[in-house]
């Protein structure tokens, strides 16, 4: 099986090859899958949200609501498949922190059912800190964004 494929608008990454690429593991790993990856300047991760997560036991048991920082998490994760795609397989499970979280902007709930898709560009990057502009949508409508920055641990 060929985990990674080019098409018309860039590259499409299962979760396996995920997982490769970046050290978050089930309960955390807040990607699925990639579904666009074009090295060196964007992607699109998707998330598929279900009532089994288990921060809906807690968040909230009646109206079970997706933290916002997960989403933002979710945000991180896509943009550390496109630093790791970009900067090649020597940089694969590398530590990617995040620095700074600008801006973010939660429009509306993200519940059990929606599919997140995480856009991602990459805005700048000055030796191992690059800077993200990212917005998450549900059904096309935008649901959350934001501005980040985060750097890559090469040790």
């Amino acid at each position: 099986m060929n985990d990674v494929r080019v098409n018309d608008v860039g590259e499409t990454i299962d979760v396996e090859r995920i997982m490769k690429m970046i050290p978050h593991r089930f309960p955390f790993l807040m990607v699925d899958r990639v579904v666009e990856l074009i090295k060196d300047r964007s992607a699109i991760g998707v998330k598929n949200v279900s009532i089994n997560e288990p921060f809906f036991q807690g968040h909230f048991p009646d109206h079970p609501v997706m933290p916002g920082v997960l989403i933002i998490e979710s945000m991180a994760q896509s943009a550390a498949v496109l630093v790791v795609h970009t900067l090649g397989p020597a940089f694969e499970g590398k530590l990617v922190y995040f620095m700074t979280v600008e801006s973010a902007r939660f429009r509306k709930p993200v519940v059990p059912g929606d599919t997140l898709h995480v856009h991602v560009q990459k805005r700048q990057q000055r030796g191992p800190v690059w800077k993200f502009d990212s917005q998450v949508k549900v059904n096309g409508t935008l649901v959350a964004e934001a501005t980040f920055a985060a750097m890559i641990l090469d040790s």
